[in-house]
């Protein structure tokens, strides 16, 4: 890793605390406007997320109605009933999005997939970066509300599943993540800056509590329009 990298690790709480880790939940409670973009508004608009943290790995419950949950792997997408009963699954899901746009909408499993990557992209983030074959270099530095950002390339190898393969982390003073910026490989390569702030500690890791997406424009600036997703945790326990 890079000497910020390990920085932005350590200002989190250490590579070593994670490790002491398995599990991670959170309440999300969520809104923007991609969930009615894709045609699947209201499934995850309040949800307790529970990822692993030794694999990739997820589940959404509440997913919908009838205390359905699913469950989330690179290769393997199920949603299933409040009683373990498989209802639907999706094989190989990322090859299910070829030739997708932004526009394009999700079956339900596919809103699984998405949404399953980019929490435990999100949650495991910055800790994520120690993963064998993750590789990152220090970019020239962003200036953004009165302060001087450091930025941080990230190239994730073939077995992660996440939004992109080449990703930016910035972060402030304090080696706390400000923003992450990614392209949503699976909707048209969507450009997205990811805002993040309101940390509080938990068992010693620190983690952002408030998270607003935004398109990303050719210059590199977020938009202020539209809000694509707004993401509130409560509720973080790590076991």
């Amino acid at each position: 890793m890079t000497e910020l990298a390990t920085a932005i690790i350590d200002a989190h709480g250490g590579l070593d605390r994670w490790r002491q880790f398995s599990t991670l939940s959170a309440h999300l409670v969520q809104g923007g406007a991609l969930w009615g973009l894709k045609g699947q508004a209201g499934l995850l608009d309040d949800t307790t997320v529970t990822i692993d943290l030794t694999q990739e790995k997820a589940s959404h419950a509440p997913f919908g109605a009838d205390q359905r949950r699913t469950l989330f792997t690179p290769g393997l997408v199920e949603l299933h009933a409040a009683d373990g009963t498989v209802l639907d699954s999706l094989p190989d899901p990322r090859a299910s999005f070829a030739g997708h746009t932004l526009e394009t909408p999700w079956s339900e499993a596919q809103l699984a997939y998405f949404a399953g990557l980019a929490m435990w992209t999100y949650l495991t983030m910055p800790f994520l970066l120690a993963h064998p074959g993750v590789e990152t270099e220090e970019l020239e530095p962003w200036d953004a509300d009165g302060e001087t950002w450091r930025r941080l390339k990230v190239t994730f190898p073939a077995d992660i599943a996440t939004h992109s393969t080449v990703q930016t982390l910035y972060v402030g003073a304090d080696n706390l993540l400000r923003r992450h910026d990614y392209d949503v490989e699976i909707a048209g390569n969507t450009a997205g800056a990811h805002l993040i702030s309101d940390y509080v500690t938990v068992q010693g890791i620190a983690f952002p509590t408030r998270r607003r997406i935004f398109p990303r424009q050719p210059d590199g600036q977020p938009m202020a329009q539209p809000l694509v997703v707004s993401i509130d945790l409560d509720a973080i326990t790590l076991a």
